[in-house]
């Protein structure tokens, strides 16, 4: 890759999904779900610097309250390469902050890619191959580059991009103009997208120079980039909470899209385990100690190695035991986990449970 690209690792999330494993001392960025030794943050890591960077040129943007963990994960990591937000105030606010301070150390033609931390990618050639062509195509145009996923089934849990006009090759890769994006569809719509051959998933991973994104912002985002430029991260827990899809990408004219295909998995809730590990051979995942009979379909986990689960006649389910709380929520209800934290929250009782 001719052009250096500066990464930076989006890594504020909560992972509320994944709870009971994933709390506020803890979340989802800091875990393993893969069976390996390594936590999605540092896995995220690793597949960036193998691109050939160095840490000097990787960045992390986090929350104050995961700060001290992210240091303690990524002990290389430059502390002036590691920003903090003081209140979480989604992608949008993340993406404008990261881009000055970049653009100040690096200058407006500097490329820059943003990569959420809780991401699985199978083929690191392929990632690596898709990467240097949208830092082409970022370097040698004013394009906000975002990657789309060749959709692999009708998802209802994923955002899709639409691909208009082709306007060329990078390192092989044909790159379109986007039409639109839309939110998370029903299935029918979804069932549509897919038969046009047009649609690729949302990845949520974004390439392009400093000087186009900011200069977007200040276009289609103002009541962001403004008080950034004005006042600094100071300013922070005024901002707008805003998506950089609502805030920009489903707005801005130069919006890019490279159709990639490296196997890749938006790790938003437990099913997202099933997807990784299942076999044709197991009748379930298990990463936990399981005694079962009847049991079919189902996602055990325990982090006490210890504890044993005990199941019988259950099908379809997810079963977590993690310190002093058991979840037991059926496969297809996983989303509203979110809304049993909120009551948790408002009863004083838990609060050490979240």
């Amino acid at each position: 890759m001719n052009t250096l690209l500066f990464p930076v690792i989006l890594a504020g999330g909560k992972g509320e999904r994944f709870w009971p494993l994933s709390r506020k001392d803890r979340p989802k960025q800091f875990l393993s779900l893969d069976g390996s030794s390594r936590s999605l943050l540092q896995a995220t890591a690793d597949r960036l610097l193998a691109l050939g960077g160095t840490w000097d040129s990787l960045w992390v943007i986090t929350s104050s309250q995961i700060a001290e963990g992210v240091r303690q994960q990524l002990p290389d990591l430059p502390v002036e390469n590691l920003l903090i937000e003081s209140e979480g105030r989604d992608t949008a606010a993340a993406v404008a902050w990261t881009s000055l301070e970049i653009k100040q150390r690096y200058g407006e033609d500097a490329v820059i890619g943003f990569f959420p931390a809780d991401h699985w990618i199978a083929d690191q050639k392929a990632f690596a191959d898709a990467l240097s062509a949208a830092t082409q195509l970022a370097a040698s145009t004013a394009a906000i580059v975002t990657l789309g996923i060749k959709p692999t089934f009708p998802s209802t849990g994923y955002g899709y991009i639409e691909q208009g006009e082709k306007i060329g090759s990078f390192n092989e890769l044909p790159a379109y103009h986007v039409n639109r994006f839309t939110e998370k569809p029903n299935r029918e719509t979804a069932e549509t997208f897919l038969s046009t051959g047009r649609f690729s998933w949302n990845s949520g991973m974004f390439v392009f120079r400093a000087g186009v994104v900011l200069k977007e912002l200040h276009t289609h985002a103002p009541e962001i980039i403004e008080p950034l430029e004005e006042h600094g991260s100071n300013i922070y827990p005024q901002l707008p909470k805003k998506s950089i899809d609502y805030a920009l990408m489903e707005k801005t004219n130069l919006a890019y899209v490279l159709p990639v295909d490296f196997g890749w998995d938006d790790l938003g809730d437990w099913n997202a385990i099933e997807r990784l590990l299942k076999t044709e051979e197991t009748p379930n995942v298990e990463l936990a100690t399981h005694i079962g009979l009847d049991t079919q379909g189902a996602i055990i986990y325990a982090s006490n190695p210890e504890d044993v689960v005990v199941t019988i006649g259950l099908e379809d389910v997810v079963i977590v035991r993690d310190r002093n709380v058991t979840l037991v929520v059926k496969k297809e209800r996983t989303q509203e986990i979110k809304q049993i934290l909120k009551i948790l929250q408002s009863d004083s009782r838990f609060t050490d449970l979240l």
